[in-house]
């Protein structure tokens, strides 16, 4: 057994695969395509079910299920409205895993989940959120640092590692965030990591069906140009989100501020002002990955796009991590 293999055994027992090699879920991208081309080239792909009503999960699960006999998981997010009913449809369909994101999970949702049998994977931002979530009954945490794309928190992996990877044994654990060659990778491990979780490194996979101009926005880039939004005013407590600077981003800008004027004016509560921001996001994210707005569209992406250099098949570049993790352990 190779060192790569001993390192993450615990990782690739828990999720059943050749490589503990999470893909990301990524609203819009992470659908059948790229998932069940994660999970056939020895990773383990999710299902990003982010807003998607439950006979559209319904039917991508299905559909997923045709692409590959390889486990993959499903995310969902905490607050959509028919959390309950979206975990019925993983259960129905004979999901092994379910990723639980955005949130303190509840605790009904937890027990369906546990009641079932399938594992649950939830993320922690902190050691006490971890310690937490493993008493609650998660069989596995991901800890995902600030240079992810997406809606992030504000602390990087390595410190979150640091920080979580000595005092979490009980549970698998997995590292997210700017993660985009095989020495990360393999650097995680020897701190004590089960896995690792990519999706920006995903995006230029051949499989996926994203735009050719999201794509080719990623290729250009480089890991400055991922920029994180910022909070204008503390009431509207909202979670950054990391993504390539355009006009979306200077317009979220603007409506944050014209929802800080409608508060002030009383002609918005706080719920629903809330509310509209997270639409924002969802809305110009489909414009940028579906439609190929890559300008008033949100360019979701992580600090490691300035590692994606081309479009590859995924199995290639699971082949180049896998390779790139084996060469750095093999000098050490």
């Amino acid at each position: 057994m190779t060192t790569l293999n001993k390192l993450w055994q615990r990782g690739c027992d828990f999720l059943g695969t050749e490589y503990a090699i999470l893909g990301g879920a990524m609203s819009w991208v992470s659908e059948r395509n790229l998932v069940s081309a994660i999970s056939n080239a020895g990773g383990f792909g999710v299902i990003a079910c982010g807003a998607m009503p439950v006979h559209l999960l319904d039917a991508e699960i299905k559909a997923t299920q045709a692409m590959t006999a390889k486990p993959f998981g499903v995310n969902l997010i905490t607050m959509h409205p028919d959390l309950m009913k979206l975990i019925d449809v993983c259960i129905d369909n004979n999901v092994t895993h379910v990723v639980l994101a955005g949130g303190l999970p509840p605790a009904d949702a937890i027990e369906k989940i546990k009641a079932a049998g399938l594992r649950l994977m939830c993320f922690a931002p902190t050691l006490t959120l971890a310690k937490k979530l493993v008493r609650l009954g998660c069989d596995a945490i991901v800890i995902e640092g600030s240079e992810a794309g997406g809606h992030i928190g504000p602390v990087s992996t390595s410190v979150l590692a640091q920080e979580i990877l000595p005092h979490i044994t009980d549970v698998p654990v997995f590292v997210a965030g700017g993660i985009g060659r095989g020495e990360a990778v393999a650097n995680y491990l020897l701190m004590g990591a089960s896995g690792v979780q990519l999706g920006t490194r995903f995006v230029c996979a051949t499989e996926c069906q994203a735009h050719p101009a999201f794509k080719k926005a990623f290729i250009r880039a480089n890991a400055r140009d991922a920029v994180a939004s910022v909070q204008l005013d503390p009431r509207l407590p909202v979670i950054p989100v990391r993504a390539l600077e355009n006009d979306a981003s200077k317009k979220f800008a603007e409506f944050q501020r014209d929802m800080v004027h409608k508060l002030d004016a009383g002609e918005i509560d706080l719920k629903e002002a809330q509310l509209q921001v997270e639409h924002f996001w969802g809305g110009a994210l489909r414009r940028a990955v579906v439609d190929g707005d890559v300008e008033s569209g949100s360019v979701m992406a992580g600090q490691s796009v300035g590692l994606v250099k081309d479009e590859q098949p995924t199995q290639v570049i699971m082949d180049d991590l896998i390779n790139q993790a084996s060469d750095f352990l093999a000098r050490q």
